[in-house]
């Protein structure tokens, strides 16, 4: 089992990957585990209470990642940028791609955005992201070992007014071999509200870190969403990746 005092990037490079030699066929992704905006970018003229929002990263996913990769002995690859910067979990024609709206909340330093600037953004996060991703693939392919490669993420309880019930949601598209037996272990907690393709689902243009890297090589796939209101804190975080966790050990993609 990894040693969960992994190290943590002493800077906020694009992307960094925990537990690398990790053995487990299990690869973890978290799109949006920061909302770090370096400094020139000064917040995007953003203030504080926007940019430790939802709108700007996942609050809790990159936690319950951690745990689970240091409990499964599996890597993580962490994106370190604000997903206002840019979302790595979006194909590069997509209009999100570097929000000029998030929500209800307009994005000052993403508006008219020229090419230049535009391309600069995806060499500084996209790009080098989704390389570190190919790389770490075809390296544990070389040592032998397959990628059943999972996202995580996490959601807002509420959005536009409306209430969202699922404590979790698995997120699929054809290929079920993670997604199925996830959801029936998930479902024998008649406690728990199990959503299946909900919040979103892959027509909403939130896989594109899967349909990358997954679908080309038909690797085992799926994503987590997780309400953040679940994972708001050191120990919930535990709960919840202690709970994966022994779903994942006895799953056989």
């Amino acid at each position: 089992m990894a040693d969960e005092r992994e190290e943590r990037p002493a800077s906020h490079e694009p992307v960094f990957v925990v537990n690398e030699t990790g053995q487990s066929p299990w690869l973890f992704v978290c799109e949006h585990a920061s909302n770090h905006v370096p400094e020139r970018f000064d917040g995007l003229g953003l203030g504080e209470d926007a940019l430790s929002a939802h709108i700007a990263w996942d609050p809790g996913a990159v936690e319950v990642a951690r745990h689970l990769s240091a409990a499964l002995d599996a890597p993580l690859v962490e994106s370190r940028l604000s997903r206002l910067l840019i979302d790595c979990n979006r194909p590069l024609d997509a209009p999100d791609l570097i929000p000029e709206v998030s929500e209800m909340t307009v994005i000052p330093g993403n508006h008219e955005l020229n090419s230049l600037e535009r391309t600069a953004r995806i060499d500084m996060s996209h790009r080098p992201f989704h390389a570190r991703i190919e790389q770490l693939i075809a390296a544990r392919a070389a040592r032998g070992l397959p990628s059943w490669i999972v996202t995580i993420h996490s959601f807002t309880p509420v959005y536009r007014d409306v209430a969202r019930p699922w404590q979790i949601g698995i997120i699929h598209d054809a290929d079920e071999r993670i997604a199925a037996p996830l959801i029936a272990a998930l479902k024998q907690d008649s406690a728990l509200n199990v959503g299946v393709n909900e919040p979103y689902a892959p027509s909403d243009r939130v896989y594109y870190t899967l349909e990358r890297h997954a679908r080309p090589r038909n690797a085992p796939c799926a994503m987590i969403e997780i309400r953040n209101n679940e994972i708001a804190d050191a120990k919930a975080q535990t709960a919840w990746a202690s709970r994966l966790a022994e779903i994942f050990r006895n799953l056989k993609a």
